[in-house]
């Protein structure tokens, strides 16, 4: 009963929301960008400081007596090598904004960065700095928490891998019952939003770049049969099942995303990506905890900071129910320290890297180069990737690639989303049946259709916070039960070497 309550009030939300944006786009992109706005600017503070103790809480579990205790029982051993494991995080976490962003963000902060004069060395430092703070630590920590008190109820208490599980018993009475179904109600809805938004943005970056390639003109019409393709694509993945169509993917993925990297590291200026890598890492270290609390409030920034930082940070949160649930599933058996090193500091070191490839070159080339590339982007954000490339040796074959490379990866994360959405109104089946997929497949494409009508970057990110606002209330109830079931957790020895 409870699953079919789940299934049908998140319906009855996202269908509305979806209908609304096809009939009525504009109307429903100025209501989106309003809401989202004012509650960032509102609450900026709230945001920041939540997902700044996400960073602290991660390092806790990981440094401190409970980091020994497996996902699972105490014999139990990961079901995926760790290199497929550690692929499969980025395909599923954000590998197609990898690519949207690897240019776009540092030349953009380069040129506008808050509160410095653009195109100087000290902007060009800024600049990647704010990006490593957008893609890094903050990022992987909520998901890495969302993933964690999911994969430790399931895998370990033998619960179901639903939002709600984590809060049962923790509000007792007669309203129990009706905070469950809210908890999973709200975690479909953010997913359903945060995909939707996420999958807009990656149809119009493979507009662009069919536009840079084959000169396909940048129409409406255009993004709307990319989407439709998609769609085909990732329901064929999805009904594949985990083990088969997600981890192949994701594993071609990684091997194409790692040969574009190496191309342009080795092509490009060598010596100067290298340095800006270590002077990057450097200083995010170093203004990690001054970082992780600015708001820019005597400046007169907190738009800038809306529009951005906390953009991002509430988008890792409505990406969280997906993507936690989803690593949570290919992440059994792993021990708690295991699960933080390998969620958040891999990934974060590999952003890092990612963008001081793309990111690094691509201000080397405003810096010292022929220049240009900061007003083609300003110009056109989704077109960044494609006009840097203009800068390179066999730049059509890396247009190809990318574009590759850009569809895999919103296959495998609408394949992922689509998963987890049918999993979470199933009651919790790691197995959900091919009706459920295509339900939630098709609806998170009506949804996307409808953002992709407004024909604006802006309203697709905002359409990705969107869910994530009611969401973060949930995430706090989650930490609560997990922390209390963790009480009772035996800690003097190494749970993940001795059976009980």
């Amino acid at each position: 009963m409870k699953s079919n309550a789940v299934f049908l009030i998140a319906l009855a939300i996202c269908v509305p929301v979806g209908l609304w944006g096809l009939f009525a786009p504009d109307t429903m992109a100025g209501s989106v960008l309003g809401f989202t706005t004012w509650f960032m600017v509102g609450a900026s503070w709230w945001w920041l400081a939540l997902c700044s103790a996400f960073v602290i809480f991660a390092a806790v579990l990981a440094l401190g007596p409970w980091g020994s205790i497996r996902l699972g029982a105490d014999d139990d051993r990961p079901d995926f090598s760790t290199a497929s494991w550690i692929a499969m995080l980025f395909a599923g976490g954000m590998g197609a904004g990898l690519l949207f962003w690897g240019v776009a963000e540092p030349v953009t902060h380069f040129a506008a960065p808050p509160g410095l004069e653009g195109g100087t060395p000290e902007a060009a430092r800024v600049a990647m700095v704010i990006t490593n703070l957008h893609w890094g630590l903050h990022a992987w920590s909520i998901y890495g928490i969302c993933a964690l008190i999911i994969a430790y109820f399931t895998f370990r208490r033998g619960g179901k891998p639903l939002i709600s599980t984590p809060l049962v018993g923790l509000i007792g009475g007669r309203a129990e019952r009706g905070v469950l179904v809210g908890a999973d109600v709200l975690g479909v809805v953010a997913v359903v939003f945060g995909l939707a938004g996420s999958l807009a943005m990656g149809a119009l970056q493979v507009r662009s770049g069919l536009a840079s390639v084959l000169d396909v003109p940048e129409t409406i019409g255009v993004a709307l049969a990319i989407l439709a393709v998609l769609y085909a694509a990732y329901m064929i993945s999805t009904l594949t099942g985990v083990e088969k169509g997600m981890k192949l993917l994701s594993n071609i993925n990684m091997v194409l995303a790692l040969a574009m990297m190496l191309f342009i590291m080795l092509v490009g200026p060598t010596a100067f990506i290298f340095e800006s890598a270590v002077d990057t890492l450097g200083a995010y270290v170093s203004q990690i905890v001054t970082l992780s609390f600015r708001l820019f409030p005597y400046e007169g920034l907190t738009e800038w900071s809306a529009s951005w930082t906390l953009t991002y940070l509430i988008w890792w949160l409505a990406w969280g129910p997906f993507v936690g649930v989803f690593i949570a599933r290919i992440s059994k058996g792993r021990t708690i320290r295991e699960f933080c090193a390998g969620v958040i500091l891999v990934p974060t070191l590999f952003s890092i890297l990612w963008f001081a490839v793309f990111g690094g070159a691509g201000i080397y080339v405003e810096l010292f180069g022929p220049g240009g590339l900061s007003a083609l982007v300003a110009d056109n954000v989704s077109e960044a990737l494609f006009a840097f490339f203009g800068y390179f040796p066999l730049a059509g074959l890396l247009s190809v690639a990318a574009l590759a490379l850009i569809f895999i990866f919103l296959v495998t994360s609408a394949d992922s989303g689509t998963f987890v959405l049918s999993m979470m109104t199933t009651d919790g089946r790691l197995e959900p049946p091919p009706t459920a997929k295509i339900v939630w497949g098709g609806l998170v494409a009506v949804i996307t259709a409808a953002t992709l009508l407004s024909t604006s970057v802006e309203v697709a990110r905002a359409m990705a916070t969107l869910g994530a606002i009611p969401f973060s209330a949930v995430l706090m109830l989650q930490v609560v039960g997990f922390l209390r079931a963790l009480a009772s957790e035996p800690t003097g020895r190494a749970k993940g070497d001795q059976v009980a």
